[in-house]
């Protein structure tokens, strides 16, 4: 009852999460046309990935093409300037399944699974795709000149159409869906440089600076460095995004430390529409992913974790037919953000960070020692994204931040 089979599906954005979705379509039998989204960024935010991720490669079968061109990531670094600084490895992790993910170069990363979707016979269409809303309903169509395009591809008019357009949110604008907006307006600046300085080979470095926070990722011959810094304070940096990213580098305490030798050898791509999510992410006859539905925030490189995870579900969903794993799929999607949000706002107030402090001197006592192998297991693994669906793994998280500070007030770890 309530199937209604699902035989052409129209997926708007070729990134990676609307190209993984091609594929997996595809495998179960439907017809899919996949729009591309024209001129790119330079480079783009979610170079980083997680372990929980690789399952997801190896499933979509390219793994190996992305670690012949990427940098292996054995953990993360945590820099707390002038406080601490901690780093950890993944195969450190009790119970977890991989013990490594890959820093990706992203335009070569996209390709991969854009050719990987062609491949199991999605249509691939390089058009300006236009969408409009059909009036006094819940649906959206195409214009006719991208309907007559999905047509030709699928060999029929599309049942079903899907916006993977990242922060671009097309179809969240044109229904005018309800979101729900994070507590910070920052701004991010992104550019690829050389002579940085790493604290551990390999690693995500994620530094809390004077204001704000950044990012350095290595990549082959590279690294990619972003800042997060609210709008206000960028500003005193100069006119341009070149400008702020450059004097910044050369000005803020914290960047000084590891820049002094930088180069860098990319524009600056600047983006500001952060921690922004619709509410909902499916109607009738249609569906977000991914960044379209809801992006976090960089920190802890869950953006591309989120999508792929999204975009296997909906394609459970749209095969089906079935209304209720729709809803499954918009359900998990929103419990997903909810869970990963909480864990964003426990790095930006201090708690995580203190929490780790707390933690090297709790687990010598007695009720660390009793405590002490449950919260490894489950904590670590959140992190990694291997546990983030856990229902049980985010409750000692939630519990832990709440209740495991020991007294210590995190404000001296507050992302400002």
């Amino acid at each position: 009852m309530g199937r209604e089979r699902i035989r052409r599906v129209a997926i708007v954005g070729s990134g990676p999460t609307g190209s993984a979705l091609a594929t997996w379509l595809r495998r179960g039998g439907a017809e899919v046309a996949l729009f591309t989204r024209g001129k790119r960024p330079p480079i783009i935010i979610g170079e980083s990935l997680v372990p929980a991720v690789i399952p997801f490669l190896r499933d979509l079968g390219v793994e190996d093409e992305v670690a012949k061109y990427s940098m292996y990531k054995p953990g993360a670094t945590f820099v707390f300037h002038p406080i601490a600084e901690l780093s950890f490895r993944f195969a450190e992790n009790r119970a977890a399944k991989t013990p490594y993910a890959y820093n990706v170069p992203r335009d070569l990363f996209d390709q991969t699974l854009l050719d990987n979707a062609v491949r199991a016979g999605a249509k691939r269409i390089d058009h300006s795709v236009r969408i409009e809303r059909v009036p006094d309903s819940d649906r959206i169509c195409f214009d006719a000149e991208t309907q007559a395009l999905a047509v030709q591809a699928l060999g029929g008019a599309p049942d079903f159409i899907v916006d993977a357009t990242g922060r671009v949110r097309t179809v969240a604008r044109l229904m005018e869906l309800a979101t729900r907006e994070g507590a910070r307006k920052d701004v991010a600046l992104h550019a690829h440089c050389t002579g940085v300085e790493l604290v551990m080979p390999g690693n995500v470095h994620s530094e809390r600076m004077t204001r704000g926070w950044g990012w350095r990722i290595p990549l082959p011959g590279r690294v990619s460095v972003g800042f997060v810094i609210p709008g206000d304070h960028l500003a005193a940096f100069g006119n341009t995004a070149e400008e702020q990213f450059d004097n910044f580098i050369c000005s803020d305490e914290c960047a000084r430390r590891w820049g002094a030798k930088a180069e860098r050898v990319t524009p600056v791509v600047r983006y500001s529409n952060y921690q922004l999510r619709a509410t909902r992410g499916a109607g009738d006859g249609w569906a977000l992913v991914g960044d379209a539905f809801g992006f976090i925030d960089p920190v802890l490189s869950s953006g591309l974790l989120i999508g792929l995870d999204g975009a296997k579900n909906l394609a459970r969903a749209i095969l089906s037919g079935r209304p209720a794993q729709m809803r499954k799929y918009q359900s998990r999607a929103i419990r997903l953000l909810d869970d990963w949000t909480r864990i964003v706002d426990a790095y930006y107030s201090g708690r995580l960070f203190t929490l780790f402090q707390v933690g090297k001197y709790v687990q010598n006592t007695r009720f660390g020692k009793l405590v002490d192998f449950h919260f490894r297991k489950h904590m670590p693994r959140v992190f990694t994204g291997e546990a983030s669906d856990s229902r049980y793994s985010m409750a000692v998280v939630d519990f832990m931040l709440k209740y495991g500070l020991a007294g210590n007030d995190p404000e001296e770890f507050r992302v400002r």
